[in-house]
This record gives structure tokens, sequence and C-alpha cells, in this order.
């Protein structure tokens, strides 16, 4: 029943988050369609035909590398405290934890925070501006788009001088990332009646509530147990 109440109707008004919606929906439905036709094949059998133990080691490594990022961000929101646990992560997961594989930075109590330049523009004042869905990247916001850019440059992996390690790394990167979320998509795609508005709302709680640290200002016209949703 909540779900059903969060859905959107045929011919309501444009919400004002989202003035780009008929741009946005003829986006969202290509990504739909790349993604059912190449990203989740791809993605079913990187699942099917890697074990669990690798898998987990895999999305461990991507995730000791965004630490880098995090950190970078952390500093210029002046989140030393942040910071020094994202380097503490890096320097314990990269070293003890084989390059990343093995999270061992959780394990000994350094949290993850995973911030980027998108939320650094939030943390100083960036509205997020119109509600954004770039082709194959998905749901942005126009704040969020810029902060693409920054994260860009701070990935690790932009630094790899062998252009066929950087784009295998990243490849692999998506679709691992992609397989860890295949539930989800076939849990939302039944759940919701309109998937766009679905994820929209969801996203821009999401980005909302990581801008203030899990301690956003509540919009009395939104609902608000999307909170606690990972995309």
């Amino acid at each position: 029943m909540l779900l059903l109440g969060c859905a959107s109707k045929p011919g309501r008004e444009v919400d004002p988050r989202d003035p780009l919606e008929p741009f946005n929906r003829a986006t969202f439905r290509f990504n739909m369609d790349f993604d059912k036709a190449f990203v989740q094949p791809v993605a079913r059998g990187y699942r099917k035909v890697t074990p669990e133990p690798v898998d987990r080691g895999i999305t461990n490594f991507f995730n000791n590398l965004a630490d880098v990022t995090s950190a970078v961000n952390n500093v210029l929101q002046f989140k030393m405290s942040r910071a020094g646990s994202d380097v503490g992560r890096l320097f314990i997961n990269s070293t003890v934890g084989v390059l990343g594989f093995v999270d061992v930075a959780t394990n000994v109590g350094l949290p993850s925070y995973k911030e980027d330049f998108g939320q650094t523009l939030g943390y100083w004042g960036l509205e997020p501006g119109a509600y954004l869905v770039t082709p194959f990247l998905g749901p942005s916001t126009m704040r969020d788009a810029i902060g693409m850019g920054g994260d860009i440059v701070m990935d690790p992996l932009v630094n790899l001088k062998k252009h066929q390690v950087h784009w295998g790394l990243v490849g692999v990167r998506v679709i691992d990332r992609r397989a860890d979320l295949l539930t989800t998509t076939e849990i939302v795609e039944e759940a919701s009646i309109d998937l766009y508005s679905f994820v929209r709302d969801a996203y821009l709680q999401r980005r909302q509530t990581l801008v203030h640290d899990g301690n956003p200002p509540r919009d009395a016209s939104q609902p608000d147990f999307w909170d606690e949703v990972e995309f």
C-alpha cells in the first residue's frame, strides 16, 4: 500500500524537482532497455561463474579504491575525523587486507563513509538543481552531474597509464556493481507501478540524506521511509 501511494499517476502535474521529466523519462527508458539487453546478461553470467568469496573480494577491492575519493571529499568538508577513518581504512585494507580484497578495516572498527564531490558541493550549500537522468550512468541532479567530474578526476583508476588496464578495471567495476544490484532491481520492478518515479524519489531522498550525514531536513510533502534504501 505504501508503494502504491508513492507511485506517480499518469497525467499528474510535473514535479518541481523534475522540470526535465519528458527528457528524463526518455533517457530512463533507453537506459533500462540497454541494461536489459547488454548489462544484465553479463552481470548474471558474472554472478553465476564467480564464487561468492571472489565476488566479495572484488567488491571490497573497488570499495577500497573509493576510500581515496572519500578521504579527499571529507577533507574538503573539514570532516577530519571521517577523513582520518578513510585514510586508516585505505592503509589497513591495502596492506593487511591484500590490496583491499579483504575488508579488515571494518572489522577493527573503522567505518566506511564514501563521500563524493556531489555531497561536498551540497555540504557547502549548492542546491541539487533539477533531477537529471544521464545516459548509461542513470539518476543524478545538476549538482551531482558537476560533482561527477570531480570524482572522475580523483578516481585512482584515471592515473593508470595503460588504457587496456584502465578500461578493463572500469568494466569489471561496473559489472560487479550491477551484479550486486540484480536482486534489488527485481524487487523494485515488481513493487512499483511507475518505476521512473520510484527511482527518482528514492535517489533524491537518499542523496539528501547523504549530504546531511543521515539527518536531512524533513519535507512534509514527501514520504520519509526511503532514507534507508540503498541504490
